[in-house]
């Protein structure tokens, strides 16, 4: 992100979209709260908020920076000539890819950082759901069946997880504050204090067999699309849980339910599909041993956007002193 001069304020637009959750849509009085938290800066940055693209070229035309999820990607050659940068209210960016669109010169972050509370509160949750075996008791319920399954305590029990950055990292504390194993995969490798032992990406399928769980936290890109499929879970263990928080795309969903019918997984949860929303009438929904989730496990409804603006304004006082910015995205990793 090129300097700009410091006798103006850095100009900012929020562009909201009515369509989405209110969860994902940028408040006055959450701005008006975030100004005040960060109040050295205030001064510093001008703000506008729209929605829907109402008076949308006018407030974008000279903006430094934009805040938003959904906006005129395609046109910001031509309605923002002196953009910047554009900080994305979420932490994939797999939905604008490829990235041709970009121009040249403008930096693209993402809000990393936002969903760790909930998600890994979320993840631990899912895993105590599938070690008691509530996917089969909920089934049972719906059939009216006194299905007395009893289990074991989730101590010593191996995770295998894959993806270990700010989420991952944060579900591997938790689990492993409950005594489990923890068995990380990164595309770094690098190793993090709660995570037992840490593998590079082509390990995964000598991992899945030994693996009690596999909890997926990775970013959705080329490489990583249909990450699970028909032969990753034939590989798992009998009975093992599976969950994914990230992407739909990372997991073959046919070769799931195909998998929950072989025992491979025993159970699953997944709070996100391919497509999304999954149409009314797919048979998915019916799959024995799956418990599906609208893509809601992650988000804190009321702290999210106050984090993704604190990430912002973090980046926007990295900016003002010529440091580094936060949850820059590598576009040619895709996230």
């Amino acid at each position: 992100m090129t300097s700009r001069s410091a006798s103006r304020p850095l100009r900012v637009h929020i562009e909201n979209s009515r369509a989405l959750q209110p969860v994902f849509i940028v408040q006055p009085h959450q701005l008006d709260a975030a100004l005040a938290r960060h109040a050295d800066l205030a001064p510093r940055v001008r703000i506008t908020i729209g929605f829907d693209g109402e008076n949308y070229e006018d407030l974008i035309r000279d903006a430094d920076a934009l805040i938003g999820y959904r906006f005129a990607w395609q046109a910001l050659r031509r309605q923002a000539p002196a953009l910047k940068w554009i900080q994305v209210l979420g932490a994939g960016v797999d939905y604008m890819a490829p990235f041709d669109w970009l121009p040249p010169g403008i930096v693209l972050t993402t809000n990393s950082g936002a969903h760790v509370a909930k998600a890994a509160e979320s993840a631990t949750m899912a895993l105590l759901m599938l070690n008691a075996g509530m996917p089969e008791l909920i089934a049972s319920q719906r059939r009216r069946v006194w299905n007395r399954r009893f289990t074991t305590v989730i101590a010593g029990k191996r995770l295998l997880l894959v993806g270990v950055g700010h989420i991952g990292g944060a579900v591997a504390d938790r689990t492993a504050a409950l005594g489990m194993e923890v068995i990380g995969i990164r595309r770094s490798a690098r190793p993090h204090p709660s995570v037992h032992r840490m593998h590079s990406p082509e390990a995964l399928p000598a991992l899945l067999p030994d693996a009690d769980f596999v909890l997926l936290c990775a970013a959705l890109t080329p490489q990583t699309r249909h990450l699970m499929g028909a032969d990753e879970f034939a590989r798992m263990k009998p009975g093992a849980g599976f969950i994914n928080l990230s992407r739909g795309g990372l997991v073959d969903l046919q070769a799931l339910c195909a998998g929950l019918a072989a025992g491979r997984p025993g159970g699953a949860i997944v709070d996100v599909t391919a497509p999304e929303p999954l149409p009314p009438d797919s048979p998915i929904w019916d799959t024995p041993g799956l418990v599906i989730t609208p893509h809601v496990l992650s988000d804190d409804l009321e702290g999210y956007i106050p984090a993704t603006l604190d990430i912002f304004f973090d980046n926007v006082r990295r900016h003002l002193e010529g440091r580094p910015l936060r949850n820059v995205v590598d576009l040619e990793r895709g996230y």
